[in-house]
């Protein structure tokens, strides 16, 4: 079976797909992807933004969500739950999230604290508030994790570490659900070409290269198809995530100040 069947058979195994912060970059692969596959599901998508260009094909609904609000996110579950079919599997693909880049609390507490609530909470609660359905119904729960959840990363310190959170949240609740007929993976890329830069604090591109969107979203969905608990996509990511998690984390993170220091990335910072 091709790369492209395996994928469009996988989409096709649920009736119900749940995406947050499907407008840009990942998340907008991704459904453009789901859009490709000829499901018949219906697909939701949770974000403060609309996604344009969706294919009329597909059965599509975006349901307006701040996801670092506690009450907008039990508000659209409340919603979801009135407007997703009565049975099937459900996939839920917790994608929205941003970083930040500087000595901490750069660029501010309330951007740290907000970090905070999207990358982890948000995606907990989401989860969490569909718990019951999944368990009646079965299905999976990708989180979007990061390359930079394998190790302490110095001046990107609490977004590395919202990563970590999901990384080892997933796997540790794949190995707890597999019985009621969830499975669960953390995806995580290294650098990709998306908005990431300016919601972190940059000016423009960085320039430092990676997969581009849809690379990203072609292995991440073979690896959920093959029900991996978690991906590092592309080799060199993953030479990097294999090398650095077996360092001591104080060696991780000397070695990870330095190499980011190298790169000088204070020349990209919005002053």
């Amino acid at each position: 079976m091709s790369k492209n069947e395996t994928i469009d058979r996988f989409f096709r195994s649920f009736s119900c797909i749940i995406i947050s912060g499907a407008s840009s970059g990942i998340g907008r692969a991704i459904l453009s992807r789901i859009g490709d596959s000829g499901v018949a599901a219906a697909v939701f998508n949770l974000s403060r933004t609309a996604p344009q260009g969706v294919s009329n094909a597909l059965n599509f609904t975006h349901l307006t969500c701040d996801l670092s609000q506690p009450t907008d996110i039990s508000k659209v579950v409340g919603e979801l739950q009135k407007l997703m079919p009565r049975d099937g599997r459900i996939l839920l693909i917790n994608n929205s999230g941003f970083g930040a880049y500087g000595e901490f609390p750069a660029p501010g507490l309330a951007h740290t604290l907000m970090m905070i609530d999207v990358n982890v909470r948000a995606p907990v609660e989401l989860t969490g508030l569909l718990w019951a359905e999944l368990k009646l119904r079965g299905g999976m729960v990708a989180n979007v994790a990061s390359l930079a959840g394998y190790q302490p990363t110095p001046l990107m310190t609490t977004y590395a570490a919202t990563k970590s959170f999901l990384l080892n949240w997933s796997i540790a609740l794949d190995a707890e659900a597999k019985a009621h007929g969830i499975r669960c993976v953390a995806i995580c890329p290294g650098p990709v070409s998306t908005n990431f830069s300016k919601a972190a604090g940059f000016a423009g591109p960085t320039g430092l290269g990676g997969q581009t969107a849809d690379e990203c979203v072609d292995e991440a969905l073979i690896a959920m198809a093959h029900h991996k608990p978690h991906v590092i996509t592309g080799w060199k990511n993953n030479l990097v995530g294999i090398f650095s998690a077996r360092l001591p984390k104080p060696w991780a993170a000397a070695i990870g100040l330095k190499m980011i220091k190298r790169l000088r990335l204070d020349r990209f910072v919005q002053k």
